[in-house]
């Protein structure tokens, strides 16, 4: 009896301490726990592959929570982040949102830029009913996961099938794919892309794939120049993205390289250089845009982090604001009355568009712009806005 006690006992203190996550980062707030505070999570990729996806994304959740704080708070309350580095893996982002939860006791959850976390930690937070908003995970199948999940972005359905018709529209009649194994959003992201390009008369003449984290490209490009592609599709991570346009540059394959908002990152020219010249991707907004709202986050956050925004920041600003918004609209803090708030959202001026929550938890009829490597620099080549065209499918303007 006492051994078995012992091995109970024991087996116990080990499920809690592997349960525990990484040491928190505590954002802002003046009050303790339980002080008249509302306790908000965020769990992100703040290390690892995806690190700039996290350190992004908490700035902009930051900036937000500050001002909406420096403004009186939530009906007289201020708002407390508690943010949880999930170190760009899945079963970290599982455990960093477990503990936000039942250790932190927080109201509502912000993240994750990967869709592989966020699905990874959606069905916590539904089964908790706490709910979660995602500034920028596309995967469709994240909202899916339950009532109490939502996101303020586009989904990968909309962004690849944005991108085909783009393309179709400038003359693009076949593409090759390259897509990573490991990724959520990339297979997800190509499949979408290659269903709109098929059906729109485009053909795919080589199909190849990588493991997120590979260093070595060159057997894949090399079949994929054997095609003789017009551009070459790469729904990937920044981190992926330069090294593929280095050893593609390298190969002589001088087909375009074409992605998703997964190339948005400071670090993406860095890695690639001269390699992305004249590829493009599509993202959430623009930091050149004129308009008075950009304009002025984009000089904010300048002023504050040092550094122009990338949409990741904008998407994180935009999410913890409608956040807030919700909050103050909520009949309680209960989980239910604020998940009923979030999904009354509608026309939210945000920076990356006007913000309505639709009925199945997304973010419905926000703008995508597509940006280009020219020069060394990001610069814009169009603007998709799928209200110009009532049956659904987007039209790109100039």
């Amino acid at each position: 009896m006492k051994k078995n006690l012992f091995v109970v006992v024991f087996s116990a203190i080990v499920v809690a301490v592997a349960g525990c996550a990484p040491k928190s980062e505590t954002g802002t707030g003046t009050t303790t726990a339980g002080g008249g505070e509302i306790l908000v999570g965020e769990y992100g990729s703040l290390t690892g592959p995806q690190g700039t996806f996290g350190t992004s994304t908490h700035n902009g959740i930051m900036m937000a929570i500050d001002e909406i704080n420096a403004n009186g708070g939530v009906n007289g309350k201020k708002i407390k982040v508690i943010t949880e580095d999930d170190q760009s893996k899945q079963e970290e982002a599982a455990t960093a949102v477990t503990k936000l939860i039942s250790e932190n006791n927080v109201v509502a959850v912000l993240g994750e830029v990967a869709s592989s976390c966020s699905l990874a930690a959606a069905p916590i937070c539904q089964q908790n009913k706490v709910p979660m908003i995602t500034p920028s995970s596309t995967n469709p199948e994240i909202t899916k996961k339950g009532d109490y999940i939502f996101r303020t972005c586009y989904t990968d359905d909309y962004q690849g099938h944005s991108l085909a018709d783009y393309v179709l529209s400038e003359g693009v009649k076949n593409a090759a794919l390259l897509t990573d194994v490991k990724s959520d959003y990339s297979q997800g992201l190509g499949h979408f892309f290659e269903e709109r390009f098929t059906a729109g008369g485009g053909k795919i003449v080589a199909r190849a794939s990588y493991a997120n984290g590979d260093s070595d490209f060159r057997a894949q490009l090399t079949t994929v120049k054997a095609s003789n592609p017009q551009i070459l599709f790469v729904p990937g991570y920044y981190t992926d993205i330069g090294q593929i346009a280095q050893q593609e540059h390298d190969l002589g394959l001088n087909a375009p390289l074409v992605g998703g908002d997964g190339w948005e990152s400071p670090k993406l020219l860095e890695i690639g250089g001269k390699a992305l010249e004249g590829s493009y991707y599509s993202n959430h907004y623009f930091y050149g845009d004129p308009a008075p709202m950009v304009h002025e986050f984009v000089q904010k956050y300048k002023d504050r982090f040092g550094a122009t925004p990338d949409g990741m920041a904008a998407l994180a600003y935009d999410a913890a604001r409608v956040l807030a918004d919700s909050l103050k609209r909520a009949k309680s803090t209960k989980g239910s009355d604020i998940r009923d708030a979030i999904a009354a959202t509608k026309n939210f001026q945000g920076v990356t568009g006007t913000i309505t929550i639709g009925p199945d938890r997304n973010a419905v009829g926000k703008k995508l712009v597509i940006e280009e490597v020219k020069g060394g620099q990001l610069t814009l080549k169009a603007t998709v806005d799928p209200q110009k065209n009532v049956t659904g499918a987007a039209t790109a303007t100039h």
